[in-house]
Order: structure tokens, then sequence, then C-alpha cells
């Protein structure tokens, strides 16, 4: 068999699947292990050994292979030759760079946001405004991280700007790691949340000037505090 070829495609039958259906297991597979990563069960600079993943999501080494390079174009993973993939690292300076990215484009995200936003959306944006200040008083800095990502991403969402929206996804990917090491930095959920109240409050009040400079400023926020990451010695 050419290695090109997927084997699952070649047992019999397989041909009445077609591309489609090998497309979509490569994509499940892409994704399962892209959710892995953002989870932090594979952590910067760990191998990923591509006998244990086809173990793992029950995919062929054609389909790991593919779900590999995938995540490779994606910064996610690294793909060496001869020494075989692993979780790619990224340094304190070029999470700032990236995030630098994500101010852009979060602005013009927020801005359009305001533009497009809807009463029922206005009101959901509102109720994880008061979850995010109830976790920050009771100190449950976990749920205010996982708030905070379902800010973003229903910001995204009513903006609708699908192009900004896959750039933002995959540079939000290659950040997972420095993103859980400023979650631990003391004070910080106390200093995001007016930020992000902020942001709310324009995206709400249909202001996308606001809107665009509020979503900046917590952004440039973000780049101050991994900045003092690197002051702090923290390890990326």
């Amino acid at each position: 068999m050419p290695p090109e070829q997927d084997p699952e495609a070649a047992r019999p039958g397989g041909a009445g699947r077609s591309r489609a259906g090998g497309g979509a297991t490569a994509a499940r597979t892409r994704d399962a292990l892209r959710e892995a990563i953002l989870r932090g069960e594979y952590l910067p600079g760990e191998r990923l050994v591509e006998l244990q993943l086809c173990e793992r999501f029950g995919a062929s080494r054609f389909t790991v292979r593919a779900a590999l390079q995938d995540l490779a174009a994606e910064g996610l993973v690294e793909v060496q030759r001869n020494r075989g993939a692993q979780v790619r690292k990224v340094s304190l300076d070029e999470a700032v760079e990236i995030t630098e990215v994500r101010m852009v484009l979060e602005g013009l995200v927020a801005a359009r946001a305001a533009e497009r936003v809807t009463d029922e959306q206005a009101g959901e944006l509102a109720e994880i405004g008061a979850l995010m200040r109830r976790a920050v008083g009771a100190g449950e800095f976990r749920a205010y991280s996982d708030l905070n990502q379902r800010l973003h991403a229903l910001v995204r969402a009513i903006a609708g700007h699908g192009t900004a929206d896959g750039i933002i996804e995959t540079l939000r990917g290659q950040l997972v790691r420095h993103q859980f090491m400023l979650s631990l930095l003391p004070g910080r959920p106390q200093v995001s949340l007016p930020q992000h109240e902020r942001i709310i409050a324009a995206v709400r009040a249909r202001d996308p000037e606001a809107a665009e400079a509020a979503m900046r400023a917590h952004i440039a926020s973000v780049i101050d505090a991994l900045r003092s990451m690197e002051a702090l010695g923290v390890p990326s």
C-alpha cells in the first residue's frame, strides 16, 4: 500500500466511505487532540507519540499524522524530521507579540459586536458580568477563568466576523499555557474584572468606539501582565 494512502480507506467496503468519511475522521481526531492540548493534558515540549495517539483516539497512523500536520500549521504542534512531534513551546516574547495581534483583532470584533448585539445577547452579556463579579467575590478563580473565555467567545459570536474569529482562536490556542500562568498571578482577576465590565457595558450600549477602546485596554493589560511574568522570572 502506498504510504500516503489511508489504511482505513483500503479496508473492504472502505471505498464506499470515500474521502468525505476519511476527512471527517481526520477532522475529529484533529479537533480532539487540539482540545486535549488546550486543556493542558499535553504540556509544552511534551512528545506526541503517534502510536499512543492512535490508541487514544481510535485512529490510523495516517489520520494521526494528518492531524499533527494540521495542528502544526496552527502553531500548536511542532513536527521535526526524524524526531517526531511535540507540543510547541511559545516563549514569553512570542506570547507578547501574539497578544499584540490579538489586541487589534479583538478590538475590531468588539466594535462590530456593539453594532450587531441584540437585546437577548445584551442580557446574556449582563448575566456573564454578574457571574464574573460573583466568582471574584467568592474567590472562585477557576470559574472566573471559564467565564472569561465564555465572555470573549460570546463577543466574537455576536460580531459574526468569521475571518477574525478563526485567527483569534488559532492565536488563543498558542497562548493556552501562558493564559493558565496568568490566571495564577495574585490579584489578576480583580484587575481584569472592571476591564471586562467596561467591555460588556460598551457592547450593551451599542457604542462601537467605546467597545473597541475597552477591549484594546483589556488586552494591553494582558500584555503588561505577561511582561511582569518575565520580570518575575515565571517559567514559560
